[in-house]
């Protein structure tokens, strides 16, 4: 579990050894200026550097048999996770999830490459090469894009610069496995610096079967992943370079919500950056650069024996980012400027590997531009502090023309020949402002925060002219189509909360409030759901799902509240927690919002010896009966769950962390997981998929 009292009243051992791995990526983290600020400071874990406006989630403060890193941001408050898979997850933060969260890696945003998110901002990011997690609490600053709310930076590992010019070298090694799945990961990281040069280079592999579950096993659920890659810097004077790349490619793996598997994610990344440092100011650029190469089916792993059924999807994203900013501080004022820039290729084509003739581009030459300008500021105001933001962005989005295949039915045919008859050149313009203020006390600091937030509609949304399954993510088994016309979503923003700090105990509560304007949600495609009387129903109805849904604006609403808090009984005695509820609802009908978790408590009862720490955890999960009618959506019971860990310090070098989850193999089915797609499972065809049974775990970790 996570701790504040541990960071302030005195360090564990463990603790203490682990913190020294993580000052190397605190060191790089991306440009932003120190502050002191208890409400920008917020550290729920035990060794992390504060960083502002960030919650610090660490890979040390959970349980090792993690292995999708969405996984491991949904332990904190107000966040859950969309399991779409063992390595597909999602983070849900505050209600919203997808593109709506705006998720980086080491500060780099870029487009995934499939149309159906199985590979997620966080696939990129696997367990055994994060040191840390950086969500913005609440709301995001402006600095970091546009996104409906807060947002997520995965930090990998990374070299830092010595403190003279004699060369220093340090790595780490460490291996690990499950017994759900009989899984295992290796990783391995070295660098080697002085005060002017840093090098490091790190590779992972993983690899894991089906999951089980007390009922049986959870066909194609599993996962196949190798990640490598290298960075470097330079300083020299006031300047500073860096740079880095890394190649992921993800085998075949598992994604039972989904109409099919992935086959492949072939992944490179590029970052640069220099920085120039002044006296009182600072000048910083970074340039990136990745492509995705993706290509999915739906017979790989599943009992498909007619030819005409088979399907086989390629797709592609290629990502340009570019930002340009300055910043100065003096005392407790600072002002920062940028400017910012991404723009993304993209194309989806479905085809029958045993027909040449069948084929059809659904998603087609998609292109993205945004180009974005903002401004933050810092100041205090009397007692209180504050920080204020605008951020203005124009987007463009355009399509190619569809093609398909001569084996295709005209039905589609038509469809294509409609989309390709349109405008489809897009343009949007959005504005997004910050406030946030903060009034510091002995034993507590208030907060308050209010925004304006948008997010223009991805391409999948505004660009999906065949139905589908296809939905960005959602996996819920409907099919949908996209909308030219659609508005960008438009949230307005309220929280409130306090910090408290009281002897052995502490607790961050905090209120909030979105009203967003023009939600994009799936809606039925006409007003006679069922009564197949448009082309679009018709294929639709082909395909399987008579009541196809598009993409429209609506209204909604969404609040909650969630708090952490924890309390130090003795020496060697402490007990921590998170809680979060979330419920969100349409503004236009009576109905509730789609796919939102459920009230949540997860406690941990931890016993802190000198080379010792064991933590008894628990997780509760409420019934979830608010569900979205529109969607077709089931509702879900509650459930509870234990786990026991352990982390053992042998020596300096030499760590051991090993566990039990679902300590009394309870089968249960958590309300954000999909419902089953793969026939011939022991998961029942549209069941809500269940999950890991009993799961002992153990992971070594060696460094130098």
């Amino acid at each position: 579990m996570m701790s504040s009292v541990t960071s302030r009243r005195g360090r564990h051992p463990l603790s203490a050894a682990l913190s020294v791995l993580l000052l190397p990526a605190a060191a790089w983290a991306a440009p932003a200026a120190p502050s002191d600020d208890p409400a920008l400071l917020d550290v729920i874990k035990v060794d992390a550097q504060r960083q502002p406006g960030k919650d610090i989630v660490s890979p040390t403060e959970a349980p090792a048999s993690l292995v999708d890193a969405a996984a491991l941001a949904a332990r904190a408050p107000g966040a859950a996770l969309i399991d779409n898979g063992a390595i597909s997850g999602q983070v849900q933060y505050r209600g919203v999830f997808g593109p709506r969260v705006n998720v980086r890696i080491d500060g780099q945003g870029f487009e995934s490459g499939g149309p159906n998110l199985m590979d997620p901002p966080l696939h990129y990011a696997p367990m055994g090469l994060i040191e840390r997690l950086e969500i913005d609490r609440g709301i995001a600053p402006v600095s970091a894009g546009p996104g409906l709310g807060g947002g997520v930076n995965a930090v990998l590992k990374q070299s830092r610069f010595g403190a003279d010019d004699s060369w220093q070298s340090t790595g780490e090694l460490a291996a690990g496995g499950r017994s759900a799945n009989d899984s295992y990961g290796l990783s391995g990281f070295a660098a080697l610096s002085n005060d002017r040069v840093r090098l490091h280079a790190f590779a992972l592999r993983e690899r894991g079967d089906d999951i089980e579950f007390p009922g049986g096993t959870i066909r194609s659920s599993d996962h196949e992943r190798d990640v490598w890659g290298f960075g470097s810097g330079v300083q020299t004077g006031d300047h500073e370079f860096r740079f880095s790349a890394r190649r992921q490619d993800t085998g075949p793996t598992g994604n039972p919500p989904f109409a099919m598997d992935i086959r492949y994610f072939h992944t490179d990344f590029w970052s640069a950056g220099w920085t120039h440092h002044g006296e009182r100011s600072m000048l910083f650029a970074d340039v990136g650069y990745t492509d995705v190469e993706h290509a999915m089916n739906n017979f790989r792993a599943r009992p498909i024996t007619d030819p005409t059924r088979f399907r086989e999807t390629y797709a592609d994203a290629r990502t340009l980012t570019g930002r340009l900013g300055w910043r100065q501080a003096q005392g407790a004022d600072a002002l920062e400027f940028g400017l910012d820039l991404r723009t993304a290729r993209k194309d989806v084509r479905i085809t029958n590997p045993n027909n040449a003739s069948f084929f059809v581009d659904s998603l087609p030459d998609i292109a993205e531009e945004r180009v974005g300008a903002y401004v933050e500021w810092q100041r205090p105001l009397g007692e209180w502090r504050s920080e204020l933001g605008l951020r203005v962005d124009r987007s463009t989005a355009d399509a190619g023309e569809a093609a398909v295949g001569t084996a295709l039915p005209m039905g589609p045919r038509n469809l294509a020949a409609a989309f390709n008859a349109r405008d489809r050149d897009l343009s949007y313009t959005t504005t997004d402002l910050v406030a946030r203020f903060w009034l510091p006390g002995p034993q507590h600091t208030w907060r308050l925060s209010l925004a304006r937030k948008s997010r223009v509609g991805g391409y999948v949304e505004r660009f999906a002219w065949l139905p589908t399954e296809a939905s960005g993510g959602l996996a819920d088994g409907n099919t949908y189509v996209g909308d030219l016309g659609l508005e960008p979503e438009v949230a307005w923003i309220a929280e409130a909360g306090v910090d408290l700090q009281l002897g052995a105990g502490w607790a961050r509560p905090t209120l909030w409030y979105r009203r967003i304007d023009d939600y994009i949600q799936g809606v039925p495609f006409d007003d006679t759901p069922g009564v197949i009387d448009t082309p679009v129903e018709m294929v639709s109805s082909m395909n399987g799902d008579p009541t196809p849904l598009r993409f429209a604006n609506v209204d909604a609403q969404i609040h909650g509240v969630d708090v952490d808090f924890g309390y130090r009984f003795s020496k060697r005695w402490q007990l921590d927690g998170v809680a979060s509820w979330v419920k969100g609802r349409r503004r236009d009908i009576d109905d509730d919002l789609y796919r939102l978790s459920p009230p949540s408590l997860r406690l941990g009862l931890s016993w802190l010896g000198e080379d010792w720490r064991w933590t008894l955890e628990s997780q509760h999960y409420a019934e979830q009966d608010e569900v979205s009618q529109t969607n077709s959506e089931l509702p879900s019971a509650g459930y509870s769950l234990f786990g026991l860990r352990a982390d053992w310090i042998l020596s300096p070098a030499l760590q051991l962390q090993f566990g039990v989850e679902n300590l009394t193999d309870h089968e249960y089915r958590p309300h954000l997981a999909g419902s089953n797609r793969v026939s011939g499972s022991d998961v029942a065809l549209g069941e809500r998929l269940p999950g890991a049974g009993r799961d002992a775990y153990l992971r070594v970790n060696w460094q130098w």
